[in-house]
């Protein structure tokens, strides 16, 4: 039996720990109120229904949207793929143009390589040194057959918050409709569709201490209503927008979540800024060690280091042992190629390949992040030391 200490984890930005308050919440729609909320005709249905209904004006409220415009999917993934092929066959008579950015996720990049690939046109925006975009090149990329702009709140590897509410206006004064990957901002940052003029976001449970395979795409239905297709078929649930037998206990975890979320926002968010403020001090008295993305306008718990002079690989090996974290997006850790978000930014091929991403959490301890410093510090000094010997 393996009696070792578990590494600490710092890998928030891939996935969370269900919060017990969370888990709470869900158990007794397990195994009490079990019952299918499309089941109208009987109790069990109908306090499965009730549930539902409660969990998305939850939801709804936390972003300033109404419950009908809450449309329940299994993930962030589905979600945007459900936003931009949904958009792009409700819209094919207005234009074929579609504009992202190059640092997008995967969920967004790939349904936008798909749809190229069945003759739509792609605008993949680049973003400056520190992982924002330019306004200046939105608005240039802009033209009158572009049915869809999408650019992510919050970064999943460099954790850099977009300026959401100008994009916003930009698409709307155009008539464009404008898409959010929210999974990292959700319950992190204030989030209001109307103020923000956002018209269609994703959103996930897992990254904000909610269940895995739950997620919801917000979609507008007023100034303007937003038409999107359907992707799955069958049984006509969620009006029809996406099929599917709601999974009750993970619809009331989300909610939970983000609401806990919301609650303790501010809290979190100085706590988790103090620890990576604290990690990047201790980090930082190395040379040649640096910081990606913008210093400030970034998500409280992420840190993102390319470190000068190692191999890439010997230093994630190196920490595994003591540290639970990652070198970029965990939906891609398995591929060899340096990450495309470090690469869009100007980092070189070795720095993006030698970049551990921090993801610091609710649960994280001041301890813990003095020995990660250490733990980091140590290796990266055997690493450097190695190389100038050999």
């Amino acid at each position: 039996m393996n009696t070792s200490p578990r590494p600490i984890y710092l890998d928030c930005h891939s996935t969370t720990p269900v919060d017990q308050r969370v888990m709470a919440a869900m158990m007794p729609f397990f195994t009490q109120y079990f019952g299918n909320p499309a089941s109208v005709s009987h109790q069990y249905g109908w306090e499965a229904e009730a549930a539902v209904q409660q969990a998305r004006e939850q939801l709804a409220a936390a972003i300033a949207a109404t419950p009908e415009e809450i449309i329940f999917t299994s993930g962030a993934t589905e979600a945007n793929n459900l936003a931009i092929k949904g958009v792009a066959e409700a819209y094919l008579d207005r234009g074929k143009h579609i504009v992202a950015v190059v640092t997008e996720h995967n969920a967004v990049l790939d349904p936008c390589r798909y749809l190229r690939s069945l003759g739509f046109d792609i605008t993949f925006l680049p973003v400056q040194s520190n992982g924002l975009i330019s306004l200046a090149d939105l608005e240039n990329a802009l033209r009158p057959d572009t049915i869809l702009v999408s650019v992510m709140a919050a970064n999943n590897e460099i954790g850099v918050l977009q300026p959401i509410a100008e994009i916003g206006a930009l698409c709307h004064q155009r008539g464009i409709l404008f898409h959010t990957d929210a999974a990292q901002a959700i319950g992190k940052i204030p989030l209001n569709v109307n103020a923000m003029k956002i018209d269609l976001m994703s959103l996930t449970a897992h990254k904000i201490y909610g269940p895995k395979g739950i997620g919801a795409l917000y979609v507008r239905r007023r100034n303007p209503r937003v038409q999107i297709a359907p992707q799955l078929h069958g049984g006509g649930h969620e009006r029809g927008l996406r099929s599917g037998t709601l999974y009750t206990p993970q619809i009331v975890g989300f909610a939970a979540a983000v609401q806990l979320g919301i609650d303790e926002m501010g809290a979190e968010a100085a706590q988790t800024s103090y620890l990576r403020d604290r990690l990047w001090h201790h980090l930082s008295q190395l040379d040649k060690i640096y910081q990606n993305g913008h210093p400030t306008q970034r998500l409280a718990g992420n840190l993102n280091i390319s470190v000068d002079g190692v191999d890439g690989q010997a230093l994630l090996l190196g920490l595994q042992p003591h540290v639970a974290l990652s070198s970029g997006s965990a939906c891609t850790a398995a591929k060899s190629a340096p990450s495309h978000v470090l690469q869009a930014i100007g980092r070189s091929d070795a720095l993006a390949y030698a970049s551990l991403r921090f993801g610091i959490g609710r649960f994280n301890t001041e301890a813990e992040i003095d020995q990660v410093a250490e733990f980091a510090i140590t290796t990266i000094q055997a690493l450097r030391q190695t190389s100038i010997v050999s």
